[in-house]
């Protein structure tokens, strides 16, 4: 981040804005609407300002700046046409390490003011750090389609009613879990109708009918697709904002990981080649442990946990000590990683079937049931290949596919960074050694490999952030 997003109370603290044309003007009604007490300086201010400022709205003072209009003040903001005094204004209250903020300056600044959406007392702030204004203020007009005024009336409700929880609940862990489920559900509803009397008893009803019991724990095992957060379910998101633990994997992207609920405590349990931070093992007594601690505990893993991910290791030991558990699929790296580099895993002209296997490495060698794999009309996706791409490779070959056949690896599929290389059988290792794969790949092998150049969609001409290239070589 390039700024700190933070909410400043000012209610009764001395403001400074200096200048007095339009901008000036929208930014003292923005402070005025803080209950600031606001101290403008100005040769002279428009109509509308002089007007105010009569009516004893604000403090005015038609001179020049001075360093002498900055003692004593929270915050300032300069709002003239005049660079040198606007850098003045800056270097100024700088020094004195009060926050100022120079309208359309960003390198002047010590704080910008975002795009606000005001459901008072929901505030949502929006910003580009200062690089495209035009662009927050379209995301907050987005955002005012679809957040209701009615949202400032049910923070109200809460507020007047969150002592009675507090007193009601001995367990912290309860009462956020009471407001989880009443702030989803249809006490909402009622105050998005105006029903606000029957919302009020809706809460009161709600609240008698809970019982003060110790939380219990519980574990969602939840699928983070091939990368792409736009590839999350709706549920994985749900419950990715509940829980109060994660424990993730290496394959899970720091973007799907930023949107788990940001105070829950982060576990890392990610496995690489001759590197295991936690044994699975040592996973599956974390998160016994865990649950039983009454935590809410998410197991995030990539792709589909019941895929190449150990998943059904995880939940039958939760099975065996009781602890209750929820599993959502993700979209496997097959289907998500083919689909983005435009390679269809089945096609009624080239392959009827698809099978998928893992190319661990084990004593240098992959045991795979080869004869299986070289069966015509049928795709092979092996995960987790990449080490193991040049035996792979061999044993398909010697097994009876041909050389010729056409292979396929990507590296970090569906994400910005996706990298698709495209040979055969017998060039796939050498291109993927001399372009510096690296971890997670997904390799295919079939006649379906052949449609990529016609199917091909994933790049910088849809995609202006992506890192994608091919090459082909028959």
């Amino acid at each position: 981040m390039d700024f700190l997003p933070i909410f400043i109370n000012i209610r009764d603290r001395n403001c400074l804005v200096v200048g007095g044309g339009k901008i000036a003007a929208r930014k003292i009604d923005l402070l005025l609407n803080t209950g600031a007490c606001i101290t403008v300086v100005a040769p002279d201010i428009n109509k509308e300002l002089l007007k105010k400022a009569n009516q004893g709205v604000f403090i005015y003072r038609a001179e020049s700046f001075t360093p002498d209009h900055i003692k004593n003040v929270s915050l300032v903001i300069a709002a003239t046409n005049n660079l040198r005094i606007n850098k003045e204004v800056s270097e100024t209250a700088q020094k004195l390490g009060i926050p100022v903020n120079v309208v359309d300056n960003l390198d002047l600044c010590s704080f910008i003011v975002p795009s606000i959406l005001n459901r008072s007392p929901v505030l949502i702030a929006v910003s580009s750090s200062g690089k495209s204004p035009v662009l927050a203020r379209l995301l907050r007009a987005h955002l005012e389609t679809i957040i209701p005024e009615a949202y400032g009336r049910i923070a109200t409700y809460a507020a007047n009613f969150r002592e009675r929880v507090k007193q009601h609940f001995s367990y912290p862990e309860r009462r956020r879990l009471f407001w989880e489920k009443e702030l989803q559900g249809p006490f909402v509803d009622m105050v998005l109708a105006g029903k606000d009397e029957a919302a009020q008893n809706y809460l009161e009803q709600s609240l008698c009918n809970e019982t003060d019991e110790t939380p219990t724990g519980e574990v969602y095992l939840v699928g983070a697709g091939p990368g792409n957060p736009d590839l999350l379910t709706f549920r994985a998101m749900r419950l990715m904002q509940q829980a109060d633990v994660v424990v993730y994997d290496r394959l899970v992207s720091p973007e799907i990981l930023n949107m788990v609920r940001q105070d829950a405590e982060r576990i890392y349990a990610g496995k690489e080649h001759r590197n295991h931070s936690m044994s699975q093992e040592s996973i599956n007594e974390l998160l016994v442990r865990l649950a039983k601690e009454n935590k809410r505990v998410l197991r995030l893993k990539g792709g589909d946990p019941f895929i190449f991910g150990r998943g059904g290791e995880e939940i039958e030991s939760l099975a065996n000590f009781g602890i209750p558990f929820q599993v959502v699929p993700g979209i496997t790296a097959a289907s998500g990683v083919a689909a983005y580099a435009g390679i269809p895993l089945t096609h009624r002209d080239y392959a009827q079937s698809c099978i998928f296997v893992t190319g661990h490495l084990k004593n240098n060698n992959v045991d795979l049931d080869w004869p299986a794999l070289v069966k015509p009309n049928q795709t092979i996706v092996i995960y987790m290949g990449l080490l193991g791409l040049s035996v792979l490779c061999n044993n398909l070959i010697s097994n009876g596919l041909p050389e010729r056949t056409p292979a396929a690896i990507i590296q970090q599929g569906t994400t910005r960074n996706q990298r698709v290389l495209i040979g055969s059988l017998d060039t796939l290792p050498g291109l993927a050694h001399s372009s510096n794969l690296t971890p997670p790949t997904l390799i295919i092998i079939g006649e379906v490999v052949n449609l990529h150049q016609s199917l091909t969609w994933f790049d910088s001409k849809h995609d202006p952030n992506a890192n994608n290239y091919s090459s082909f070589k028959k």
